[in-house]
């Protein structure tokens, strides 16, 4: 039996900073426990009325937020509230395989296009690392909160 994963995030705005990757990787905010999700009902929406119903103080409800994957193959991705900055480069990060299968300037035509999108949800782009003998190219990217990713 193998081990699952889940990448947790320490930050500072766990809702603001899931509902970036949410929009960037197509994951879901799972609903909370017990509550029947309808096609039209907001998963975050949920939870204020849950946390609200169990008494949670309104300071205290921006803790911790998840993500799943909809198709139930990607890791469940965590974001805790910590009191601390960022003060160096992460020693892990995470790719998105925004061109699988292409090459040249189609895959980096793709990765700009996904850049694009991404830095209207909040990101900062970095820098562009051009395609080579050695590299395919890919593009470097910071998070809303300085979390080092890249467009591979």
């Amino acid at each position: 039996m193998s081990t699952t994963v889940q990448v947790t995030f320490d930050c500072h705005d766990p809702k603001g900073l899931s509902t970036f990757w949410r929009d960037a990787l197509g994951y879901v905010h799972p609903f909370p426990p017990g509550v029947g999700a309808t096609p039209d009902e907001d998963p975050l929406a949920a939870w204020e009325g849950f946390l609200e119903a169990h008494n949670v103080p309104e300071e205290e409800r921006n803790q911790a937020s998840a993500l799943e994957d909809p198709e139930g193959t990607g890791p469940r991705i965590y974001f805790q509230r910590v009191p601390e900055e960022k003060v160096t480069k992460n020693r892990l990060h995470l790719d998105l395989r925004a061109a699988p299968g292409l090459k040249g300037e189609e895959r980096m035509a793709a990765l700009e296009r996904e850049c694009d999108r991404l830095v209207a949800l909040g990101a900062t782009r970095q820098r562009r690392v051009e395609p080579d003998a050695m590299e395919e190219g890919f593009i470097v990217m910071l998070d809303p909160e300085g979390n080092e990713f890249c467009l591979d």
